[in-house]
């Protein structure tokens, strides 16, 4: 059986598994709560009401747009996730601005969407990976923040439809996708 890397989870289940009917079990509607762009490298992120997502391409305005389509269009972070990561630092608050992702989203375990599609405000996209801490964290966060971001990082995903995504909307796994 073939299994994801990180987290052991079977890729290929028999759909009359406990284990299948727990991960296509329903879950909860995220919120967007947080929309930020990376204009350039090493320039502070643009903070944006809404932003325009372009399927295989990334969301417009961010620097990661690519012409190819890759697997890190947009980054996503769960506020849930933050507020950990500030505790580990001992800090009562954490700019999401600091980590550098692009959509914060709160109310949803982003690992859940692992293997699946799902719709956020106009748009449609597809888990593609974990979102990792760069080196930069540390300076960023000061000593022990690649640390406190490992296993807190949020998630990569590809744009598969484009769309509208505005502060507010709705991020929900499709089923059966």
């Amino acid at each position: 059986m073939d299994m994801f890397l990180n987290l052991g989870v079977p890729t290929t289940l028999p759909a009359s598994s406990t284990l299948a009917r727990l991960f296509s079990a329903p879950m909860r509607a995220g919120r967007l709560d947080w929309i930020g762009l990376r204009p350039e490298r090493s320039v502070p992120m643009r903070l944006v009401e809404a932003a325009q997502l372009v399927a295989g391409r990334g969301i417009e305005g961010d620097r990661y747009r690519t012409t190819r389509d890759g697997a890190r269009q947009v980054t996503l972070i769960s506020a849930e996730h933050l507020d950990a990561i500030a505790r580990y630092l001992g800090l009562e608050v954490l700019d999401p601005a600091i980590l550098r992702r692009n959509l914060l989203v709160r109310g949803v375990n982003l690992l859940a969407l692992k293997g699946r599609r799902f719709a956020l405000g106009g748009a449609l996209l597809e888990y593609s990976g974990e979102a990792h801490p760069c080196s930069r964290m540390e300076a960023a966060l000061g000593p022990g923040g690649y640390n406190a971001m490992r296993g807190h990082g949020g998630i990569t995903a590809r744009i598969v439809a484009g769309g509208m995504v505005r502060l507010g909307d709705a991020l929900e796994r499709l089923a059966g996708c």
